[in-house]
């Protein structure tokens, strides 16, 4: 699937942060002003919230070309036609989107239970559009729906949860959310230094520098789920499918190409009623057309795997490892027994077949 982003144009080489700002400015100036229509938030100093936000909102059919005002005026704020981050106010309805408010306790839903930021208030009542106006679909569709559930886990919660003061990690277990950037942090440096010009025209030319430094992550993300990770799903569903035609057991899966698997395996076991079934999973390296035969982890991003390459086969290459496992064309087996290879797929079919009885 190759679908092309509406704001795609945001995908270019990064520019220096005055030079995004001019970008964004004439990029607003090309778009017609939609009625006038203004997106508030606060003055001063920005964080990531809220340039995601706006940049999110400036992607809406209504909100496209609509102007960006920064104050904390509570009269200046009654005029605005959508608000973010501040106000003190959460109303879908009335096109409010604070979270500073006390009591205030929304979430995203969906099994999510990070406390939303402003962008995650706007992604949570606007994302299926946006993302469905990039791969041109219908917002209904099955696929959108896939699409703006990953790019909420892998990119919008992180930053949900930093400006809300969540923590990544309890003392012990797994991480309470995917954070796969520092944007929060990169946006915060976008502030005027202490000692720099902090007016409020310089700071809306850096709040507008966010706005296009998120914007292009966000766009980055919509992208790569899109065209990488949905496609990989199909793919892996349908080894799992087929992987009683590898092996009777079950426990060992072949992909017809290779592909980000990982992740797509763990949750589409338990949606299919087999988790920690597949011990095995084979693909063929494209570079040097030889089978891998790699050992499915715990959990996602475990080292430990379910059942790793047996032990009397670790460290062993070439002809000294075809002559312990009894199997032509043997290439190697990682130390730590969490990957092999083989020179064909029957060979790797029948490494793997062996290492299921074997410790």
């Amino acid at each position: 699937m190759r679908a092309a982003l509406r704001f795609s144009s945001l995908l270019s080489r990064p520019s220096p942060c005055m030079a995004l700002a001019a970008k964004r400015q004439k990029m607003d100036a090309a778009i017609p002003s939609n009625g006038g229509l203004k997106i508030g938030t606060h003055s001063g100093s920005f964080h990531c919230d809220e340039a995601l936000g706006a940049f999110l909102l400036k992607q809406t059919a209504k909100f496209a070309g609509a102007q960006v005002v920064r104050t904390r005026e509570p009269e200046v704020i009654k005029t605005l036609d959508v608000v973010i981050d501040v106000g003190g106010v959460y109303e879908p309805e009335a096109q409010r989107f604070d979270h500073h408010q006390r009591g205030f306790g929304e979430v995203f839903g969906h099994g999510f239970n990070t406390k939303l930021s402003s962008a995650g208030l706007v992604y949570k009542h606007y994302g299926r559009e946006i993302v469905a106006s990039a791969m041109q679909l219908p917002a209904d569709h099955a696929d959108v729906e896939a699409v703006y559930l990953a790019v909420y886990k892998n990119f919008m919660e992180a930053i949900d949860a930093i400006d809300n003061g969540v923590n990544q990690w309890d003392s012990e277990g797994p991480p309470k959310y995917v954070n796969n950037t520092h944007l929060s942090a990169r946006v915060g440096r976008l502030n005027p230094d202490w000692n720099e010009d902090a007016s409020e025209a310089a700071t809306m030319r850096q709040f507008q520098a966010a706005m296009e430094l998120t914007g292009r992550e966000f766009t980055e993300a919509v992208q790569y789920y899109a065209r990488s990770w949905l496609p990989a799903r199909t793919h892996v569903k349908e080894a799992l499918e087929q992987r009683a035609q590898v092996h009777p057991s079950g426990r060992i899966m072949k992909l017809n190409t290779f592909c980000p698997w990982k992740e797509h395996l763990y949750v589409l076991e338990e949606e299919m009623g087999v988790a920690g079934e597949v011990l095995y999973c084979l693909y063929e390296d494209d570079r040097e057309k030889k089978w891998r035969i790699q050992a499915v982890g715990v959990a996602p991003g475990s080292f430990d795997s379910r059942k790793a390459l047996p032990v009397a086969w670790r460290g062993l290459r070439d002809a000294e490892l075809s002559a312990a496992t009894g199997v032509p064309g043997g290439v190697f087996v990682h130390a730590s027994g969490f990957i092999g290879g083989c020179s064909t797929l029957e060979g790797a079919v029948a490494m793997a077949t062996l290492a299921l009885d074997m410790e």
